[in-house]
């Protein structure tokens, strides 16, 4: 085996139309003979194969095979290109591509020769002087070898001096075998590092007529050219080590800190979960620190003088306690309290609902992408949280629901739904719209359309409130202060929810006065549940008076006490065979009283 030192082999073969089939087959034969008398890998000879024609095609980079057997099989599988002899054209793509360090070939300053074996059976179609003198100054040998009609000057014009080493005319393809076995000898000479003494401290590589030294992994050549230093990976700064580097011998290790362990990539560190050993004994949490762990209390406990259990300071914060609108923590103990005006119920914790006023509530959500879907479901739940603060019947409170984004959709109007159970779950099943936030667009269909008798509002003369709660949680992309004026303007009691990103000036505008009173924000759509109370607040003094509704169930007992009394009185005079007269005089006086308590009893309405 030719065993000199590492050689980077491109093979240029012609496959014009002039080869025939058989006399290719003899190319073939002579690639793989040179081939099985090196000493070929990864950090031996590499060899890479060309072929061309009319077109330049790369069979295999010097980085793709690195056994005999790959190679062979893939020159095996060469399909010829039969056509026109564009040698000049392969001599470019080897110096420009084959032989780059992205194809394979070893970097300039290891040294490694780089020779191109041109094959060709004809004369070239192009200019080949000029790219071949190129291509030598970048330092690639060329051997030139002519078969049988083969141009002499072309070959000399591309061959490496001296002219008698590089150029070779074989007068058949039948005679290429055998010359093969003779080119072997160019590409072999003495062995310098089994020759001489080299000098080398690690190991010597070996190059035609030369050699050079080489340093084992860890170490540096030094200026010598043949002793090595040991390379400090640490000083460097490129090992990569999350914590501490440590040198070793031609190499380092990664270390971590105490109280952390080395990951499987051998650079980074991960704390050790001392928490995880399961023996620390803490009522609530364990949270871990390097050399230990150490107990913490929930929200509302405070860690007692063991470090481990947990005592409730704020029962209100450490329990789950149903409160319905606010929890007040005792000694030892909480309770429940309602606001001003509602009772709490048996069960300790829910207030009265707001049922006594009868009001047309429509509620404007926005759909915006910015919502997100999570949290639109949220604001589902928002809505049925309102829901359940009312009596909804027919004749008691309506509900109406309209959802926006970038155009409006009426989800059902005040007439749809007749009890609180049907409007939750129509509630839970609306879908998402999402896009944009046309404000402005909802409150004027909320003004022109929710609010009409034909979707179900009562009409002005019935004196039923009509309310409309604009939920959103940015800012609008159009103009809202024309319809939230026009809205106020007739009669409709605006409330404002904001939420997020929700702009406080826009809400404000919408919102009746006073404005303090009729908007409401949150920061996050999982906190919203202060903004229902907020609205029930509000929303339960304003008392609507329904279609049969009488304000003073007092002044209607008297009323209906003094017909009463007038009925008994005339009954009481018939009997008596009273005069007419004084009949008449009598029924005067109390038809004008009538009248006049009916009168007063109107004003007061």
């Amino acid at each position: 085996k030719c065993r000199t030192g590492p050689l980077d082999i491109v093979f240029v073969i012609d496959s014009s139309r002039s080869v025939r089939p058989f006399e290719f087959e003899i190319m073939r034969q002579f690639m793989m003979d040179i081939i099985g008398s090196l000493d070929v890998g990864p950090n031996a000879t590499r060899v890479g194969v060309i072929q061309y024609s009319s077109q330049v095609q790369n069979i295999f980079s010097l980085k793709t095979f690195f056994t005999r057997a790959d190679m062979e099989k893939a020159i095996n599988s060469i399909i010829p290109l039969a056509q026109g002899t564009m040698t000049g054209l392969a001599i470019q793509y080897a110096m420009n591509v084959a032989f780059t360090t992205q194809e394979g070939a070893r970097p300039p300053h290891k040294k490694i020769p780089r020779i191109a074996i041109i094959v060709t059976d004809g004369r070239p179609q192009d200019r080949v002087t000029e790219v071949a003198t190129q291509a030598r100054h970048a330092g690639i040998e060329i051997y030139a070898v002519g078969i049988q009609r083969a141009d002499m000057n072309s070959l000399r014009a591309m061959a490496s001096p001296p002219l008698e080493e590089h150029v070779f005319l074989v007068e058949s393809f039948e005679l290429i075998q055998q010359f093969g076995k003779q080119f072997q000898d160019k590409l072999c000479g003495v062995d310098l590092c089994m020759e001489q003494d080299h000098g080398c401290q690690h190991s010597c590589v070996s190059t035609p007529g030369s050699f050079y030294c080489e340093c084992n992994p860890g170490y540096r050549l030094n200026v010598d050219g043949k002793t090595c230093s040991p390379i400090d990976v640490c000083a460097d700064g490129r090992h990569g080590c999350q914590h501490q580097c440590v040198n070793t011998r031609g190499s380092y290790l990664c270390r971590c800190r105490a109280g952390y362990y080395l990951n499987q990539d051998k650079r980074s560190c991960t704390m050790i979960d001392y928490c995880s050993f399961g023996n620390h004994s803490c009522q609530h949490e364990c949270v871990s620190i390097p050399n230990g762990h150490y107990c913490r209390c929930r929200s509302g406990f405070t860690l007692q003088p063991d470090s481990r259990s947990c005592m409730a300071t704020d029962l209100c914060n450490g329990v789950d306690h149903g409160c319905e609108f606010k929890c007040v923590s005792t000694e030892g103990s909480y309770r429940c309290v309602c606001p001003e005006g509602q009772q709490l119920q048996a069960d300790g914790k829910a207030c009265s609902k707001c049922g006594a006023g009868h009001v047309d509530l429509v509620m404007v959500i926005d759909g915006s992408k910015s919502v997100r879907p999570q949290n639109f479901e949220l604001v589902k739940q928002f809505v049925n949280r309102v829901v359940d603060l009312l009596e909804v019947s027919p004749h008691g409170t309506r509900v109406g629901l309209v959802q926006y984004s970038s155009r409006v959709r009426t989800e059902f109007p005040l007439n749809k739904y007749h009890s609180a159970d049907e409007i939750k779950k129509a509630v839970m099943e609306v879908e998402y719209m999402e896009k944009g936030t046309m404000t402005g667009l909802a409150l004027k269909h909320m003004v022109e359309h929710s609010f009409s008798e034909l979707e179900g509002a009562r009409p002005l003369s019935h004196n039923v409130p009509r309310i409309g709660l604009v939920f959103t949680d940015g800012r609008s992309q159009d103009d809202i202060s024309e319809w939230a004026r026009r809205a106020k303007e007739s009669g409709i009691v605006m409330f404002a929810v904001g939420v997020g990103k929700a702009v406080e000036e826009e809400l404000r505008a919408i919102a009746s006065e006073p404005v303090e009173q009729h908007f409401s924000y949150s920061a996050d759509f999982t906190t919203m549940t202060h903004l229902v109370e907020n609205f029930k607040l509000n929303i339960c003094p304003e008392e609507g008076k329904g279609e049969m509704e009488i304000r003073s169930p007092c002044e209607c007992e008297a009323l209906v006490q003094f017909q009463t009394n007038t009925v008994a009185i005339l009954q009481s005079l018939t009997e008596k065979n009273i005069l007419w007269v004084s009949l008449a005089h009598s029924l005067a006086q109390m038809t004008a009283r009538l009248e006049d308590l009916e009168k007063q009893i109107a004003k007061k309405k």
